[in-house]
């Protein structure tokens, strides 16, 4: 490595007194050299800094298989996550979880329900769930309508309980957040209108313009597979949006050329809109799962004690709510949105 040659006339620093300094310097970029690069080898100890925590994430993200198998095996037991929440003022004690109100049959407001308008959908019935198993009423749910792009700093910065939002559980998510064992199983799938020349995740997708919500799956999927050449080079990924929906707004207007999202979202856009279709299968597996902060164990087991208890439940169930939101969108088959049975694979 060449040193840079010190700039004549340098104002302030005296001619002696500038080359010393200079000097002391590389010196002490030599001494240090070795334990940069040993940091960045991976041959040297873990100081606690930001190189130091890089270099432990990027271990996790290689050890990391199977994330919807990272999760804590199911309880009853209270903690100090859910005496929290119960401990609430009177008025206030509600469970707070963060969702969407903007995805049809999962978390949307009906306009012709008649009523008030609540919150209704897959992931609305199972919050309630969460709310009866906790607190002793299903309805004692405070609701806050989170964007696509703060799910998880909604949970970091406590603003709610929990995330029950179609959100995917992947590695990269678990190093921030702790899930649930898996809920429901989808994909990505591509959006696109039925007039577009775009068959699928193929070649037809060169030079089309795709939108992506920001912070999603689908998003860095497309960065993942552009790179290592499973997505064409010319597809434009420039277009994100904070709210998954806003996509389909953008494809109505004409202003790109194709959705991809998971499928189950998808297909319950396509039935909001008949001039758009699902093109091609889905290209990825993924498993929906509840997010929670990393230190709620109690609320983490919980919730998947809640889970286990929701698909044995063969009268107001998983399968109830599955035919009463999504089978007129994904079909009366639900053997394949059904999620394995899970595994409780996290120690700690």
């Amino acid at each position: 490595m060449r040193a840079r040659q010190p700039r004549a006339g340098v104002k302030g620093w005296g001619g002696v007194g500038a080359m010393a300094a200079l000097c002391a310097l590389a010196v002490l970029f030599a001494l240090l050299l070795p334990q940069v690069r040993s940091a960045h080898e991976g041959g040297g100890a873990d100081t606690g800094g930001r190189g130091g925590s890089r270099g432990s994430q990027a271990h996790a993200s290689v050890e990391c298989t199977e994330p919807e198998k990272r999760t804590l095996s199911p309880s009853g037991a209270d903690g100090p996550t859910i005496e929290s929440i119960r401990d609430r003022p009177e008025g206030e004690r509600k469970l707070i979880v963060g969702v969407d109100q903007n995805s049809y049959r999962w978390g949307y407001r009906d306009p012709n329900s008649g009523g008030t308008a609540d919150l209704e959908g897959f992931d609305i019935d199972l919050v309630h769930r969460i709310a009866e198993d906790i607190l002793g009423d299903r309805d004692a749910v405070q609701f806050k309508a989170i964007p696509t792009d703060q799910r998880i700093s909604a949970i970091e910065d406590g603003r709610v309980d929990m995330v029950v939002r179609t959100m995917t559980i992947n590695c990269e998510r678990l190093q921030d957040v702790a899930f649930s064992a898996p809920y429901f199983r989808t994909g990505q799938q591509l959006l696109a209108p039925k007039t577009s020349s775009i068959t699928g995740y193929d070649a037809t997708l060169a030079g089309k313009s795709i939108c992506t919500a920001a912070g999603s799956t689908a998003y860095s999927t497309l960065e993942r597979d552009r790179a290592a050449g499973r997505l064409v080079a010319s597809a434009d990924l420039r277009t994100t949006v904070p709210n998954q929906l806003d996509c389909l707004v953008r494809l109505q207007l004409g202003e790109v050329d194709a959705v991809v999202t998971d499928g189950a979202l998808a297909a319950s856009q396509a039935a909001q809109d008949p001039t758009v279709q699902l093109k091609g299968d889905a290209f990825t597996t993924e498993y929906y799962g509840v997010a929670m902060r990393k230190d709620a164990d109690d609320l983490v087991r919980r919730v998947n004690r809640v889970l286990v208890e929701w698909r044995a439940d063969t009268e107001d169930g998983w399968q109830a709510s599955y035919e009463r939101w999504l089978s007129a969108t994904l079909g009366d088959d639900a053997a394949k949105s059904e999620p394995p049975k899970p595994q409780y694979l996290r120690e700690n």
